[in-house]
Formats: structure tokens, C-alpha cells, sequence
């Protein structure tokens, strides 16, 4: 039987490549930035990129900017024209990100936001056609709960982390803080019928919702 990383190997071999300046933003990030792993990185960046294609959002949000991995992937298949609202509350690190996503020519499309999405989120109008939640795990709720009645009918919400390190089905880590805010968000969107959902098992899990 072949390994895991066998798997995953013949995944990405199989993908477009990485293009450079993405490859040296991961580069970057793992250089000069803590947690570097938060980065998208090119399997799930690639992802994020097909879905905005695929939609053509004219308004999309990310919550969690982190470097701009994400936000330069799902910058480039904005509809002509089209914004995305992306949101981090580190300002160390915005410098890198709005660096790169100018480099990616997407400075006139990204609008970047530094501070506390929750306070964020209200000011910025919508519709929204597309949403990334990737920011702080113990806020997903109420994310979720802002921008809901922002996203139009038959918008997207896609959700980072669901998986959360294969924590949320293992008894052992029930009472771990992260896990339980995690468990209880994607028991919320299942039960919410305002939304059909579909979690797909991407990296660290990638919840999909779309708007009724």
C-alpha cells in the first residue's frame, strides 16, 4: 500500500505548479513570520483559486490575511471589476502581505483591513459572493453569524480548519478550548437550514457552505 506522502506527491505532481511568486511568498513567510504553517500553501491556494473562478465573485471576504496567500489565489478570479474585503488583525505582517499582493498586480482589487474582524465585518457592505473564514477559531460563530446575512442567495462560505488537527470526532481532546469552539461551529452549520453544506476533507478540512 503506498504511504500517505506518496499520495500526496502524485496529488501535487499532478496540479499546476506553483507559480514563482507564490513559491517565494511561502518562502518568505516561513522565513520571517511565526506559525508559518497558517499559510494556504499551493494545494488548498490552488483550490481557493478554482472556486473564485468558478463564482466570479464581484464582493468576497477573508477573515485572516495572514501573508496574502489566500487573498492573492482567490484575488485572481475576481468577476471583472470585483473587490475583495480581506481582514487580519496582526499589523507586523501587513507590510509582507500587501507587498506581495501588489507584486501580483491585485493592489486596485484587495482592500486590506487590519484589526478585529468582528468590529470590521459590520462596516463593510455587501452582497457577498464568496467568504473565506480563516481568522481567530474561537470566533467562527460569530463570524459565521456577521456575514451570513451579507452573503447573497446562492453565495459561498467556505471555512478553514474544520478538521482542526483531526481533534473534532476524538473524545480525547473534547475539553481542549480550540477543538470545542471548532466541534460547535460545524454543529451549528449542519443544523442551520438556512444553508445546505458539504465539508470536504482538504489539508486541515474545508467546510462549503452555499446560501439557499
Amino acid at each position: 500500500m503506498e504511504s500517505l506522502n506518496e499520495r500526496e506527491n502524485y496529488i501535487l505532481t499532478s496540479c499546476t505548479p506553483e507559480d514563482p511568486l507564490l513559491a517565494e511568498l511561502k518562502r518568505q513567510t516561513y522565513i520571517r513570520v511565526l506559525n508559518p504553517k497558517m499559510i494556504s500553501g499551493h494545494y488548498q491556494g490552488k483550490f481557493l483559486e478554482m472556486i473564485s473562478y468558478m463564482i466570479r465573485p464581484a464582493m468576497a471576504l477573508e477573515i485572516g490575511t495572514f501573508t496574502g496567500y489566500s487573498a492573492i489565489c482567490m484575488g485572481r478570479g475576481l468577476a471583472d471589476g470585483g473587490i475583495l474585503h480581506t481582514i487580519d488583525i496582526n499589523d507586523e505582517i501587513r507590510d509582507l502581505a500587501s507587498g506581495y499582493i501588489g507584486r501580483a498586480g491585485l493592489e486596485k482589487r484587495i482592500r486590506m483591513h487590519t484589526g478585529d474582524a468582528l468590529k470590521i465585518i459590520p462596516a463593510l457592505e455587501g452582497p457577498f459572493d464568496l467568504v473565506f473564514i480563516d481568522g481567530e477559531k474561537s470566533e467562527y460563530r460569530e463570524y459565521y453569524n456577521l456575514v451570513l446575512t451579507k452573503v447573497k442567495k446562492g453565495g459561498f462560505i467556505l471555512a478553514d480548519n474544520v478538521l482542526w488537527d483531526n481533534k473534532v470526532w476524538n473524545p480525547e481532546y473534547f475539553d481542549d478550548q480550540d477543538t470545542s469552539h471548532i466541534r460547535s461551529f460545524n454543529e451549528m452549520i449542519c443544523n442551520d437550514n438556512r444553508v445546505e453544506n458539504f465539508l470536504l476533507p482538504i489539508r486541515d478540512g474545508l467546510m462549503i457552505v452555499r446560501k439557499k
